[in-house]
């Protein structure tokens, strides 16, 4: 019988987490006690395993079963997966057993191409916002799936920055950023010798296998040898449909913990960024605010929080 590499959400839980990693067992966990989490489904890390022990690829039966998943979250959402119409993006996180907190790679914003940006800006009637994600994209898919250095989009978008006088990230303009996307798919051409793929499957595939690489990363590595985790567990992906923080100054991304980490004190502790993804939380692009501070910004928001 064949092994079962894949689950949703909904079929795992706590006692689960040798297979579907912390986050993927904590994914589970939230969605069985009925808390808002955006549907999608967890590769497990026995998947990881097979992929190292037969020379690094996607089987052709993961593969399928992936996109069996997929279309379950398009009938779920409504959405089409690289649709022109109402596109379902998703993100692809890494989650080993074991925290290991930065060591491991992510990507937002999957399933965006030249067609999906229009039907998210049709969905959304926000330009702007269709091509901030359009752009964040192809930055992180390079860096993450191509190994393209992160300076090599910084300096492209400060240039920008400085051509439009804007000040902030979030200042710039819908016509400049989709300017930028197509100065990114110049990068992505010139260092990585190919065309930025817009086929939203390769897209996926492409990043499933760049998270079960950076298992054997080197700092990843490092991390385990310090603290003394095997190499040996792997690490699971999980797949999740995008919600968004950065669709303008009524919506937020953050970072929280239910108690202050620090001291053990039984306080909401953790930061948060209005406008923005949560790459910038934990990349230090810009300085976050206290999660105390979120009513300001977000009326109601803290209550609904805790």
């Amino acid at each position: 019988m064949s092994v079962k590499l894949v689950y949703k959400f909904s079929e795992g839980g706590e006692d689960m987490r040798p297979l579907l990693g912390g986050k993927g067992a904590g994914l589970a966990e939230m969605t069985r006690v009925g808390l808002h989490v955006p549907p999608g489904f967890t590769i497990t890390t026995e998947a990881c395993k097979s992929y190292y022990e037969s020379g690094q690829g996607l089987s052709e039966s993961l593969k399928e079963d992936i996109v069996a998943h997929m279309e379950a979250l398009e009938q779920e959402t409504g959405k089409s997966f690289g649709g022109h119409n109402v596109p379902l993006l998703v993100s692809v996180r890494s989650g080993a057993p074991v925290s290991m907190p930065g060591m491991m790679d992510t990507v937002l914003n999957l399933g965006l191409n030249d067609q999906s940006v229009v039907g998210l800006y049709e969905a959304t009637g926000d330009l702007r916002f269709s091509y901030d994600c359009y752009r964040r994209f192809i930055q992180m898919f390079g860096n993450v799936v191509l190994d393209i250095e992160h300076h090599e989009f910084e300096r492209e978008f400060s240039i920008l920055k400085r051509s439009e006088g804007a000040a902030q990230d979030q200042d710039v303009s819908a016509q400049g950023l989709r300017s930028l996307v197509e100065t990114y798919k110049g990068i992505v051409k010139e260092k990585a010798g190919i065309e930025f793929p817009s086929d939203p499957y390769e897209q996926l595939f492409m990043a499933v296998s760049a998270v079960f690489r950076s298992w054997n990363n080197q700092r990843a590595i490092i991390y385990r040898k310090i603290n003394k985790i095997p190499d040996s567990l792997g690490t699971a992906v999980n797949i999740q449909v995008m919600v968004f923080g950065n669709m303008g100054n009524e919506s937020a991304t953050g970072v929280m913990f239910t108690r202050d980490p620090s001291t053990g004190e039984n306080v909401l502790y953790g930061e948060y960024l209005v406008n923005a993804q949560g790459e910038d939380v934990v990349a230090g692009l810009r300085t976050p605010k206290h999660i105390s501070e979120i009513d300001n910004d977000l009326p109601g928001m803290l209550g609904e929080l805790k």
